[in-house]
C-alpha cells in the first residue's frame, strides 16, 4: 500500500508559516505561500494541504492568497483546504475556489447538525479534522476543549463521514514523532479513511504510519519536517510508495 503525502502550506497574514503545538504567536515565517506550494508541486506532490490560520483563529482570512494558489496550481495538484470552514458561505467559498476536498474542524464539534448535512451532501469532498489532546478534542484554533474524541467519532460515523484528519496537538510542529497509538485507536474504531498529521520528523515515521495502512490510514500531512529540511519531499515520496 502506498501512502498519499500532503505537504502543508499554512497561511497567516499572507505568509507561509509553521506553528509550534498550534499556538498563535509561535509562527516561523517561510515567505510566500504560492512559492511554497509551487515548490511542493515541482517536487512531485499530488496533494497539498492548504490552511487559512487567520480564519481558524478568527483573526481575518487569507482567501485571496488561497484562491491564487488554487488558480495557478489547481490543474496540477489536488488541494485540500482547511481553516475556519464553519458555515455554508465558507464551505462554498473553498469549493468554488477549486478545492478537491475541504477539511472541517471546529464546526464538527460546535455545529454537528450542519456538519452532518454537508457530509451527506458532499460525501468524500468533506473531511473532518480531529485535533486531539489525549482523547479530548480541541476547537477554535485549538484554544477550546471540544468534547470526547470517540463520542464525536461515533456521531460522525453514523452520518457517513468518509475521512478523518487526526492531529495530536502536543506533537504538531514539535518534530517529536507521530502518535502511532492514537492513529491506531482511531483507525480501529472507524471504517472512514484516516490522514495522519502532526509530529512527523524522519522517514522512519512515514514507514511506521505505512504499517497502519491495513487499518485505513492512507495518507499523511507533512509540515515542519519539510520546512526544517529534515528530509526532502522526493525522499518522502520514495518511502511512501
Amino acid at each position: 500500500m502506498s501512502l498519499t503525502l500532503l505537504p502543508a502550506v499554512d497561511v497567516r497574514d499572507g505568509k507561509a508559516v509553521r506553528l509550534r503545538q498550534g499556538e498563535s504567536g509561535s509562527e516561523t515565517d517561510y515567505g510566500s505561500p504560492l512559492d511554497a506550494a509551487r515548490t511542493w508541486v515541482e517536487s512531485g506532490a499530488e496533494w497539498i494541504h492548504l490552511v487559512d490560520l487567520d480564519a481558524a483563529f478568527g483573526t481575518g482570512d487569507n482567501r485571496a492568497q488561497l484562491r491564487e494558489i488554487v488558480r495557478e496550481l489547481g490543474d496540477k495538484v489536488n488541494i485540500e483546504m482547511s481553516g475556519g470552514v464553519r458555515d455554508d458561505a465558507s464551505l462554498d467559498a473553498a469549493l468554488d475556489a477549486g478545492a478537491a476536498r475541504v477539511n472541517i474542524g471546529t464546526a464538527a464539534l460546535e455545529n454537528p447538525d450542519w456538519t452532518a448535512s454537508v457530509i451527506r451532501k458532499y460525501g468524500d469532498r468533506v473531511a473532518v479534522g480531529l485535533d486531539v489532546r489525549g482523547h479530548t478534542l480541541a476547537a477554535r484554533g485549538w484554544v477550546k476543549e471540544g468534547g470526547d474524541l470517540f463520542e464525536t467519532m461515533k456521531f460522525l460515523d453514523s452520518v457517513g463521514c468518509s475521512r478523518y484528519v487526526v492531529t495530536d496537538v502536543a506533537r504538531d510542529g514539535m518534530m517529536s514523532g507521530p502518535n502511532i497509538g492514537l492513529l491506531r485507536e482511531v483507525a480501529e474504531r472507524t471504517d472512514a479513511k484516516v490522514t495522519a498529521s502532526g509530529g512527523i520528523s524522519k522517514l522512519d515515521d512515514l514507514r511506521a504510519i505505512k504499517e497502519l495502512a491495513d487499518l485505513g490510514v492512507d495518507s499523511a500531512i507533512l509540515g515542519k519536517s519539510l520546512y526544517a529540511r529534515a528530509f526532502t519531499l522526493e525522499e518522502a515520496l520514495q518511502v511512501a510508495k
